[in-house]
């Protein structure tokens, strides 16, 4: 089992991790670890996150206020969403937020990776809802992340970036990688005609792997809320995971709306 000291250097390393693809820019981003109910590490605000050292980690309690903090250190001033995923998910031990290249601008053009595309993304993932904007650093992020923390272990960010949560720092890191490249293969292949999905059946069949490798974490293909009540999983509703109490056709995955989310992540990137 990792000391605070041995956990606080992964952090570290985290950190250069995230700043070296890119993920990050100038001071952007933060993450967390929980070690236990009433004590986490978190990033400090106002530092670039590749390059941090051991004493830059700060200690807070379950309320976000500060235990430990290095001279010139503060908590990430979005350690109230840190919170926040803690409080609704015990089995969850770390959050990193960030702000991947194409992740982010699926956020910012309002479009949630709900196409199957790769096995890989559809049994680690499953597929990535869209919380809807709140100002940072204050409880409306929060608010709005919630809604997605017993269904989803990834998250975009509407305008911001993208959450992600697991049971160690680097199942988490790697949930936020498996974001960036689902996204990033999703937008290419717009490029060149739209993607070619699985199937149901196929999807099906991806999520049975999953259920049989015992995977942590929520899942569609354990708890999708579309599924529960009826309607077409996440994979197939056309996006509607992102919006409250709605729901769509499988159908509207066509090449219309492939068009469509094409046309508006262009007109978002001013190309």
């Amino acid at each position: 089992m990792q000391n605070e000291y041995e956990i606080k250097k992964e952090m570290c390393e985290i950190g250069r991790r995230v700043y070296n693809r890119g993920m990050v820019a100038a001071n952007d981003g933060n993450f967390s670890v929980k070690l236990n109910d009433h004590e986490f590490l978190c990033t400090p605000t106002g530092v670039s996150k590749g390059f941090m050292t051991p004493e830059y980690i700060c200690k807070v309690d379950e309320k976000g206020d500060v235990i430990q903090a290095n001279k010139g250190f503060r908590p990430s001033s979005e350690i109230k969403m840190h919170m926040r995923v803690y409080e609704k998910r015990p089995d969850v031990n770390a959050v990193v937020h960030a702000h991947p290249l194409y992740a982010t601008t699926f956020a910012i053009a309002g479009i949630p990776l709900t196409q199957p595309i790769m096995p890989e993304a559809v049994i680690a993932l499953g597929c990535v809802p869209i919380a809807k904007y709140g100002v940072p650093s204050t409880m409306e992020i929060p608010d709005a992340v919630e809604p997605y923390l017993q269904h989803f272990d990834a998250v975009l960010l509407e305008n911001h970036g993208a959450l992600t949560y697991s049971d160690s720092l680097l199942a988490a890191y790697h949930k936020m990688e498996s974001t960036e490249f689902y996204a990033q293969l999703l937008y290419q292949t717009m490029q060149i005609g739209g993607p070619q999905e699985f199937s149901k059946e196929q999807v099906e069949r991806l999520y049975e792997i999953r259920r049989q490798m015992g995977l942590p974490g929520k899942h569609p293909a354990n708890l999708c809320p579309n599924a529960q009540a009826g309607k077409p999983s996440c994979h197939t509703c056309g996006g509607s995971c992102s919006k409250a109490g709605t729901s769509s056709s499988a159908g509207d995955t066509d090449a219309d709306l492939v068009a469509s989310i094409t046309k508006k992540v262009m007109e978002q990137l001013g190309m």
